[in-house]
């Protein structure tokens, strides 16, 4: 997920991807001191006002969690890390620039996003291959989450380089944490489709999932998600995060309907993670209760309305349902006068 940037940073025109895939395919194919050894510059970190020399870190691409939001949840792990690595690549270079600066750490910096990955990777890999210690950070919290560092760890594992995972800061953890809602079994399903028929659809399908969900959401799109989880999960306990360890935090908890009264007609800001309680244990329901609820529905609806309406009810299977359907509906014309 990404972080807000300062007003004072900078924002300096975007290159293309073409532009990208093009510099660093040339910075692979200049003349480079022997592997490894291209930063000149001190390999040290600052923490707590102390300076600490970095040993040059084993080749490798070593997959490194950063904070979400406060830049003091970094782990003395990390900062080693990016400080021995010979290059850092990172989703934004001005967001990965301010943590660097923050702990006075020089080592170069590359992108590595959705836009530039296809050109960038090859030049990276041939970096691994020349023995080049590569650190893959996202803007914030654990890379491989809602980014395309995967693609890169696979192609690594693939080309035979080491791949080292530094665990931290995750939005996704920390929600989980916060919410008071069950642990045991969790599902992260991401981003919820932006369209509204497609969100629908989606909420459907996880809405059979006997776990907790989490999911991943934009301020100007939460109102609208929120009244369709309400709609389509009925009222299942939740928690919307906001700013998770930033100045202006927020965890709201409630049902999905409250929540949704609650969000209509505002505009929230931020990063937001929505964590949903799994759905309520099935009620056992009898062969005579299953009939009972059969017999009341095929006198309203068609045969095939009234087993959706009771499988719905009941979480009965259809084709079950469907069978003694047939079977009362057979009964009911025997037994009618003639």
């Amino acid at each position: 997920m990404k972080s807000d940037l300062p007003d004072d940073v900078p924002k300096t025109p975007a290159m293309t991807a073409a532009d990208e895939g093009a510099r660093l395919a040339t910075m692979s194919e200049t003349p480079r001191q022997p592997p490894g050894r291209e930063q000149t510059a001190p390999r040290h970190y600052v923490f707590d006002g102390n300076q600490t020399e970095a040993a040059r870190l084993a080749a490798g691409l070593h997959v490194v969690a950063t904070p979400i939001g406060n830049l003091g949840d970094i782990t003395l792990r990390a900062l080693a890390t990016l400080a021995g690595a010979d290059l850092i690549a990172c989703e934004d270079t001005r967001v990965t620039r301010k943590l660097l600066d923050r702990y006075a750490i020089a080592t170069p910096l590359t992108p590595y996003h959705d836009h530039n990955a296809a050109q960038a990777r090859p030049a990276l890999l041939r970096r691994l291959a020349d023995g080049a210690a590569i650190a893959l950070v996202s803007d914030a919290g654990t890379p491989l989450i809602s980014d395309p560092g995967f693609k890169l760890v696979r192609a690594a594992h693939d080309a035979g380089h080491t791949v080292t995972t530094l665990p931290g800061a995750s939005s996704l953890l920390a929600a989980l944490a916060v919410a008071g809602l069950p642990t045991d079994q969790f599902l992260f399903a991401g981003f919820l489709p932006p369209k509204a028929a497609a969100r629908r659809s989606r909420i459907a399908e996880l809405g059979r999932i006997p776990a907790t969900l989490v999911l991943f959401e934009t301020g100007p799109r939460l109102a609208a998600t929120l009244t369709d989880l309400a709609a389509g999960l009925g009222p299942r306990e939740a928690t919307v995060c906001r700013e998770l360890t930033k100045l202006h935090e927020e965890v709201r908890r409630g049902d999905l309907e409250t929540l949704s009264q609650n969000c209509a007609g505002s505009e929230l800001r931020g990063e937001i993670v929505v964590v949903i309680g799994p759905p309520a244990a099935p009620v056992e329901v009898s062969a005579a209760d299953a009939d009972a609820l059969l017999r009341q529905a095929l006198a309203r609806v068609s045969l095939k309305d009234a087993v959706g309406e009771v499988a719905e009810a009941t979480g009965l299977p259809r084709r079950e349902l469907y069978q003694r359907a047939l079977a009362l509906a057979k009964e009911a014309d025997h037994g009618a006068p003639r």
